[in-house]
């Protein structure tokens, strides 16, 4: 039985938007965001309050997940991008990269997310609670 490979989780407010990119079309959510568009990439990089990466700890640390927060770091946090590499799903980097974004925001800070319905019961799963009223205008693009 393999043992599972340490997880490193930092926040990486500098993470490039290439590897960002990547790590969205490894875990499905490249079919839903822009990652053609390197420049609009990196606006959202730059635009996030909080970035949090998971990172296996093996030869040159290659990124495996990225969560992406909008936040003001006083009341709340929109977890707008919570993405895992297709080839780390599984090893409880999901939640770990929950866990330590609920670290690094505090216990004053709610944590808000719109989730995609494949992924729901894994929120449900980690104890996040569905809210009923909730509204929004969709992008156009």
């Amino acid at each position: 039985m393999s043992e599972k490979p340490e997880i490193l989780y930092a926040s990486e407010p500098d993470l490039e938007a290439r590897a960002f990119g990547q790590v969205l079309q490894e875990s499905g959510l490249g079919a839903i965001r822009p990652i053609d568009d390197e420049a609009r990439l990196q606006r959202m990089i730059a635009g996030a309050g909080l970035i949090v990466t998971a990172r296996r700890n093996i030869n040159e640390k290659p990124l495996v997940g990225v969560a992406r927060c909008v936040t003001d770091f006083s009341w709340c946090a929109y977890l707008s991008d919570l993405a895992v590499s297709s080839k780390a799903q599984g090893l409880g980097i999901g939640l770990g990269m929950i866990n330590e974004t609920r670290r690094l925001l505090g216990p004053e800070v709610a944590l808000i997310l719109a989730s995609v319905p494949e992924a729901a019961g894994f929120y449900e799963r980690i104890g996040m609670e569905r809210i009923d009223d909730a509204f929004w205008f969709r992008r156009d693009r």
